[in-house]
């Protein structure tokens, strides 16, 4: 598989958050050209600040490696890793993150924060963004959009 059909099973991900009410952001972990893991967002489903796709799919694929370091794994993700996420990736000692759009809310892979690369700590990544960038940020817009207009439409 390419990166862009590994990116393409992420954004899979992302719309079965986005089909059950949640923001549209999905993640798969590679390792040896195949998807082990799968994850998305479940924040307001579970009730749960820790229900992050990159969470979700970084624990199940320590489940199915059987161990928490998946150093020979790449986590693609349609959101750029917020601080939460990125911590967790780079404690799960993953070498390369690849994501699909820049989150200038909470982006922790250069767009607010850098914690991918800060050298005291004992695990850098290597970050790739921008593989199908315009439909993962497409999907981020339209459902903010809809949600605005929801919003408003409740108010009224």
């Amino acid at each position: 598989m390419t990166e862009e059909q590994f990116m393409r099973a992420a954004i899979r991900e992302a719309e079965k958050a986005r089909a059950i009410g949640e923001v549209p952001i999905g993640c798969v972990i590679e390792r040896d050209g195949k998807i082990v893991a799968r994850g998305y967002n479940r924040r307001m489903t579970d009730h749960c600040a820790l229900a992050h796709a990159e969470l979700s799919a970084i624990r199940k694929a320590c489940r199915k490696a059987g161990d928490w370091r998946l150093e020979d794994c790449t986590l693609y993700v349609t959101l750029e890793p917020c601080p939460m996420c990125a911590g967790a990736i780079v404690q799960a000692r993953i070498p390369k993150v690849v994501f699909g759009c820049r989150n200038p809310k909470a982006g922790s892979a250069g767009s607010v924060l850098d914690l991918l690369h800060v050298e005291g700590l004992n695990h850098q990544v290597s970050v790739e963004e921008g593989i199908l960038g315009e439909e993962c940020a497409e999907m981020m817009r339209v459902f903010f959009r809809e949600l605005r207009k929801r919003k408003r439409e409740a108010q009224d």
